[in-house]
């Protein structure tokens, strides 16, 4: 069962592959003042239908996009290196310290897909103030 995520306008519009089972929400600054709920993939499982008015936010030169509509101001997704395939899941490294995420990560905000069910979904919460 596939989902569509879009922004107020419609101008953008992305197929999530399936229902996501877990999500999450961040209070680091800037997930806090977005209020965003994530759902993660990897590249390629996503379809990204239309993004006609898309502009790209990053606070880290780069590293971390953050991706918003510019007609509407919905943010609705944003990619970001694969910590998780370098690090486990508290803080320590899998192989040589230091190393930078070949894989990019992709993150789509649930809030922006009308039609999902928030009973299906576990949600957990991230402490990405303190730990990142």
């Amino acid at each position: 069962m596939s989902l569509i995520a879009t922004c107020h306008c419609g101008s953008t519009r992305i197929t999530l592959p399936y229902l996501p089972t877990e999500v999450k929400t961040c209070n680091c600054t800037f997930c806090q003042r977005t209020g965003a709920v994530w759902t993660y993939f990897e590249e390629g499982e996503l379809e990204f239908n239309s993004l006609e008015n898309d502009k790209i936010y990053s606070a880290s030169g780069g590293m971390n996009e953050h991706h918003f509509c510019s007609n509407c101001g919905i943010h609705t997704w944003g990619s970001s290196p694969d910590w998780a395939s370098v690090y486990n899941a508290d803080g320590t490294p899998k192989g040589e310290p230091g190393v930078m995420p070949s894989k990019r990560s992709f993150a789509v905000n649930l809030n922006a897909v009308d039609s999902l069910d928030w009973s299906k979904v576990k949600i957990d919460k991230m402490d990405g103030r303190n730990n990142w």
